[in-house]
């Protein structure tokens, strides 16, 4: 076997067909005329990492009993594959080796190459872009791991896609957010672990045990490090102001609100400032980057109340559409994310934006569910 511990091989005819280093001889194939399949490219460790800084945790030596522990098990998918391998390293277990392939109209087939009965497997994919197909080779791998009678399955989703999606909020529209938690539980999760959940109340949404982190301890020593002038931390909307409150009272600096009105889908329009700006560096703290249309007009609001620099920071940069555009051409110092999500090459090459790395936090996480110990100390 390779040490790639996902290994991506084409189909030559069919589904059934495959090679590896170690077979002795190729399965029977069924013959599937005139489809041709495409295989599923991971990226790399190196790719995603250019721009990733290991938030001091990273390189940690973590304790031999998770190494020695053949009943623990860690997986992933395509969606991270680099978070995955980080998590892997931070605890001293290799990412566990299977095999992931797409038929040529989109299908996905997932194969697990290692024996998992009765294991402690962690499973760990985003639902980040593309959200739909990185969704349903979750659930595809859930069952897989199911069906090969995995002790435990907990689903580790750093970035949560359709968390916004949370309530009825317009006539006639779904609850995104219950019917996903719903598929995970049916697909097969025992146990979820989360970080920076658009809501915390989605965690109702499951009748599993739900693990919440935040991505606050990452990014507060950073900016702690940074040690910025007259600073005052900003929420760009009343709902982000519980998480706001938390980052200045770690900071000890002052809090400020953005009022805005959002006009349709990824559209807002900013109304007021609430508190005194003037003079002073203000850091907008956010969940989620999506477009970017928020975050460049509470800049934008900031500085014509007379702030003097204006930095941004979020957990998951989601950065669709002309998010990367809208953020170089904004007067914005800084945007700090973290590696919940995997940037675009656009976005790696954009000086603004650096990106924290999260493996530390999710890597103690893991071992504090696997050896049935209290995650709350993450939180501090």
């Amino acid at each position: 076997m390779s040490e790639q511990d996902t290994t991506v091989v084409p189909f030559p005819s069919s589904i059934h067909e495959a090679s590896t280093a170690t077979a002795a001889s190729a399965p029977v194939a069924v013959e599937q005329p005139k489809q041709a399949v495409e295989t599923v490219l991971t990226p790399t460790a190196a790719a995603a990492g250019t721009k990733a800084i290991d938030a001091k945790a990273g390189d940690k030596k973590r304790s031999s009993r998770l190494s020695e522990d053949k009943r623990f098990k860690i997986f992933s998918g395509s969606a991270n594959r680099p978070l995955a391998e980080e998590i892997g390293k931070f605890l001293g277990v290799p990412v566990g080796e299977t095999r992931l392939q797409r038929f040529s109209d989109g299908e996905t087939h997932f194969q697990l190459i290692e024996n998992v009965r009765g294991a402690d497997v962690f499973l760990i994919q985003p639902t980040c872009r593309p959200v739909d197909q990185h969704l349903v080779e979750l659930l595809i791998m859930m069952d897989a791991l199911k069906r090969a009678s995995a002790g435990r399955i907990t689903v580790v989703v750093p970035y949560y896609g359709y968390a916004r999606q949370d309530r009825k909020d317009r006539p006639r529209v779904a609850i995104t957010s219950k019917l996903v938690a719903d598929l995970l539980t049916t697909a097969g999760a025992n146990r979820a672990l989360f970080v920076d959940l658009h809501a915390a109340q989605i965690q109702g949404f499951f009748n599993i045990p739900v693990d919440h982190l935040f991505a606050s301890p990452v990014l507060v020593g950073y900016f702690r490090d940074l040690k910025l002038p007259n600073l005052t931390v900003v929420s760009p909307d009343a709902g982000g102001v519980e998480r706001a409150r938390f980052f200045a009272q770690r900071l000890e600096v002052p809090l400020a609100i953005v009022d805005k009105r959002r006009t349709d889908i990824n559209v807002t329009e900013v109304m007021n400032v609430i508190g005194d700006v003037r003079g002073r560096t203000c850091l907008i703290l956010d969940d989620i980057i999506d477009t970017a249309g928020t975050l460049v007009k509470t800049a934008e609001a900031l500085l014509e109340q007379g702030a003097e620099k204006v930095y941004a920071c979020a957990t998951h940069a989601v950065l669709s559409g002309p998010a990367v555009e809208r953020i170089e051409a904004s007067k914005l110092e800084e945007v700090v994310v973290t590696n919940t999500v995997p940037l675009s090459e656009e976005a790696q090459q954009l000086s603004k934006i650096k990106v924290l790395s999260i493996a530390g936090l999710l890597g103690r996480a893991i071992e504090s569910i696997h050896m049935e110990t209290s995650v709350s100390t993450l939180f501090n």
